[in-house]
């Protein structure tokens, strides 16, 4: 099994779109090898953005009902929660390494969960923050991490 894996907005987002034809079939590859090692995390921020994303932004859209049950899927990913211990390592995240505000949040959140890997296209690749490595899904292989 390999060590914990923070999913950003962005990559369930082009799993779903159908218009990313080069990333959409990358990004599902992503997930179906989280779920299936059960690597897999997220926080509530992520599914949070997700849902209006999918429901409101993306072109086709999902209908609200199908949205919602992938969000019900998504919990059993054990989605952090927003605390003041999180709430405090967001704001340090923030100051040490610039991040944006939203971004410190996701940094935050895959710490607070104990994840080896951060999955997004939206950090530097390969940035090491805080023992937390950034892999971004579009020019890596799930392999690569296992």
């Amino acid at each position: 099994m390999i060590a914990p894996v923070f999913v950003d907005t962005n990559v369930l987002i082009y799993a779903r779109d159908a218009s990313e034809v080069v990333k959409q079939p990358l990004a599902r590859r992503w997930l179906d090898n989280l779920w299936g090692s059960r690597s897999g995390r997220v926080s509530y921020q992520v599914l949070h953005e997700y849902y209006v994303s999918v429901t409101r932004k993306l072109r086709p859209g999902l209908p609200r009902e199908e949205a919602r049950a992938e969000v019900r899927d998504l919990q059993a990913w054990r989605p952090a929660r927003m605390d003041e211990a999180m709430l405090e390592d967001a704001w340090w995240l923030e100051s040490r390494y610039g991040l944006a505000y939203w971004d410190a949040l996701v940094v935050a959140a895959a710490r607070a969960l104990g994840c080896r890997y951060l999955l997004s296209e939206d950090f530097q690749a390969g940035q090491d923050i805080d023992g937390l490595l950034v892999v971004d899904p579009f020019t890596t292989e799930p392999d690569h991490i296992a």
